[in-house]
């Protein structure tokens, strides 16, 4: 049987850090992770956004507040980079 979550430990060996390490960036919010007891445990729904191959919706927003703003400061000179 397959199994749903994987432990900190897990967590740690998959990521090559340290444990202290998955749980500073659980208490970040950079891993999203569920207590059950004394102990957390991740989802393996989220290994794509842990490992950086997919992002999820709260990287994505500020992708796009980046843009929008770097769009709105600087919209004239790009336009006259793009075309050179």
């Amino acid at each position: 049987m397959e199994k749903e979550f994987l432990s900190t430990t897990e967590a740690a060996k998959l990521l090559n850090i340290s444990r202290v390490a998955v749980f500073k960036k659980i208490k970040s919010g950079d891993i999203k992770a569920e207590r059950i007891g004394r102990n957390f445990v991740i989802s393996k729904k989220d290994l794509p956004e842990i490992l950086g191959t997919t992002l999820g919706e709260a990287k994505r927003n500020l992708i796009e507040k980046a843009v929008r703003k770097t769009i709105k400061d600087y919209g004239e000179t790009l336009r006259l980079l793009g075309e050179e």
